[in-house]
């Protein structure tokens, strides 16, 4: 077997995406769309290009890349933020998939293309973009926002609306017509989540005895060899491969070697995830993009208006202001690798073929639109929220000047005159907020620049030097009193998938 070609030729390709994708951060692109356009290059259906890769080449990587996506997923999920906060987190997380969910159902169903399709659709238009969310969060510096917590709360919801709606979608997807077959594969599948669900809740001590070993060469062959075999397991079962890693991952995420696991699992998913963006990119075919143009343009019209409409409402729920749910809205808008999930999974199901045509191209604009969205979302909240400002102070002046019975106003300061004074002294009131509002916002910034330099530069030393040898204190009791664990540093969701 002579693979030089086709090793020559991936390479390159991963040489591209380092390119573009380097160049893309400079303007703020995540690295999902980057990898796509790679793969569109490398399409069977651009052969001016050059570089072609068959779609089999690299097909079982790519379900690696899936694997490792889902499993990550699961392996991240917050189970304390969860349990801690379940009421508060399904009245806002479930409001916004709600809503998103139910017009995009209507949506795909208007389209005329079938019920499945319908249900893959609204699936891809309800859930943002964990990866892209963090990223973005992370990137804008606005962990310390008020509104981050309930922006990450939904996250943490739409994780739990991901596994539930595979679960369904799986059964839709197997084209089984009889019922109690249906309710059969239901019950398995909803079965299978309790379990797993059950067991990361409880089991967490008893499954770390797993891990023990301090060898990360066997530590790493033991988590990806589970990933996979669960992956297998889901696939057997008619749940998806996708449902059994992440399932898997909530339960490695229950251990107490969750952090050695992400710090050995993120470089995995990542090249493994290129494959899978790449091998995407491969399927699709520009010719095909004028097919779905129009409604493609739908679905990022209705997914902006849908995110701004429920951004408002999950804001107003928690006692935020107006400015927070349009910043809420602009980073829950962007949407990425789970609309290409569900079109892989809808492309092995033999839908509409049109659907994966659909999801790459809203895909590529919506990861484009999103970032510059969030970038810009305080220019969109000064002009959607200060004329309803301006108009509020000027009618609190307004009344002043009213209750005053008119004094202290210039002479011949009435009609337009008077309204024009109380109008630029609105105006003027507006913008000194603003200004106070930017400078305790930049004071903000510059005291999180500096401690997360100061959290870097201790990790790149410890790198560099290795982790300080503890030392050990001189015993003053004939008991020998066990060190305290250490307390459990908060977690950050991962910034890249």
């Amino acid at each position: 077997m002579h693979l030089g070609g086709e090793l020559l030729t991936i390479g390159v390709l991963f040489v591209i995406a380092y390119v573009l994708g380097r160049l893309g951060k400079t303007i703020g692109l995540p690295a999902i769309p980057i990898y796509m356009l790679v793969g569109l290059i490398a399409s069977p259906h651009t052969p001016w290009i050059g570089l072609n890769v068959e779609s089999d080449t690299i097909e079982l990587i790519a379900t690696f890349g899936l694997v490792l996506l889902l499993f990550n997923l699961g392996l991240e999920f917050d189970q304390e933020e969860f349990y801690g906060n379940a009421g508060k987190l399904l009245v806002s997380g479930g409001t916004y998939v709600a809503i998103n969910m139910g017009i995009g159902f209507a949506f795909g169903f208007s389209l005329g293309w079938g019920t499945r399709e319908a249900l893959i659709i609204a699936g891809m238009t309800a859930t943002s973009s964990s990866a892209i969310v963090t990223k973005l969060l992370i990137e804008l510096r606005r962990l310390a926002n008020d509104e981050t917590p309930m922006i990450l709360g939904v996250t943490v919801i739409e994780d739990v609306f991901i596994a539930i709606y595979l679960a369904i979608v799986s059964v839709v997807l197997s084209g089984d017509t009889n019922v109690w077959g249906v309710i059969g594969k239901l019950g398995l599948a909803f079965g299978f989540l309790v379990v797993m669900f059950t067991l990361a809740r409880f089991a967490g001590k008893w499954v770390s005895k797993i891990f023990a070993t301090r060898d990360d060469e066997l530590f790493t062959v033991l988590f990806f060899g589970l990933a996979v075999m669960f992956g297998g397991i889901g696939e057997i079962l008619g749940v998806t491969d996708a449902i059994g890693a992440f399932v898997i991952g909530l339960l490695c995420g229950a251990t107490r070697y969750r952090d050695r696991i992400e710090q050995l699992a993120l470089p995995m998913r990542d090249v493994f995830a290129a494959f899978f963006f790449v091998n995407f990119g491969l399927g699709l075919d520009l010719s095909t993009f004028g097919e779905v143009l129009w409604p493609v343009l739908g679905a990022i019209g209705m997914t902006v208006v849908l995110n701004a409409v429920a951004g408002q409402i999950v804001a107003r729920m928690n006692g935020f202001s107006v400015q927070q749910g349009i910043n809420t809205a602009v980073i829950l808008v962007n949407r990425g690798e789970f609309a290409l999930i569900l079109a892989t999974l809808s492309a092995a199901a033999g839908l509409e073929a049109r659907i994966t045509a659909f999801a790459g191209l809203y895909v590529l604009v919506m990861a484009v639109l999103g970032p510059l969205l969030a970038v810009n979302s305080d220019r969109i909240g000064r002009l959607v929220v200060r004329p309803a400002r301006v108009a509020r102070l000027r009618q609190r002046l307004r009344a002043r000047l009213g209750s005053r019975g008119g004094r202290g106003v210039a002479a011949g300061a009435t009609g337009p005159a008077l309204d024009e004074a109380i109008h630029t002294a609105a105006v003027a009131g507006v913008a000194d907020e603003d200004a106070s509002r930017a400078a305790r916002r930049a004071e903000r910034d510059r005291q999180f620049a500096e401690e997360f330099a100061l959290v870097e530069a201790a990790g790149r030393e410890e790198r560099e030097n290795g982790a300080p040898e503890p030392r050990e204190e001189p015993v003053t009791s004939s008991v020998e009193i066990p060190a305290e664990r250490p307390e459990r540093p908060v977690r950050q969701r991962d910034p890249e998938y």
